[in-house]
């Protein structure tokens, strides 16, 4: 069963932005907008880009094993959603994949993603998967 209702994994998979935070070796926050798609095989966030191989929050990731990344938008006329994952997380080294809604041409697939695993999610506003889909 996963940490996410339906609700929330239709809502991730129409967002197209997230906002990955690492912690690098000197305990700064690192905190960058990325690529991700929910991939429901194993419950996570993964998390790509180009040249993912060489970024900092891939370092960060290998280094600490940990990870949080926020979904967010805002809907009219001032309603804002977002999900927030904390969590443990690790490198794929190979086989990337970009994101459905991501056209072919546009991105080369990476050759490297991070994978974040919920320890928790929270979700913003609060409020049931009812009332959450009365938003969207």
């Amino acid at each position: 069963m996963s940490v996410f209702t339906d609700k929330e994994i239709e809502y991730l998979a129409g967002q197209r932005l997230g906002r990955i935070a690492t912690t690098g070796p000197d305990g700064q926050p690192h905190v960058v907008p990325t690529s991700f798609r929910y991939n429901a095989e194993h419950d996570a966030i993964d998390v790509g880009g180009l040249r993912m191989s060489q970024t900092k929050k891939l370092r960060d990731v290998q280094r600490t094993g940990r990870a949080s990344i926020v979904i967010d938008d805002v809907l009219p006329p001032w309603q804002p959603r977002m999900i927030e994952v904390r969590g443990s997380a690790s490198v794929i080294p190979s086989g990337g994949k970009a994101p459905a809604w991501c056209p072919a041409p546009a991105v080369q697939h990476p050759t490297a993603c991070c994978a974040c695993w919920p320890a928790t999610a929270k979700r913003w506003p609060s409020r049931t998967a009812t009332e959450l889909a009365a938003l969207a």
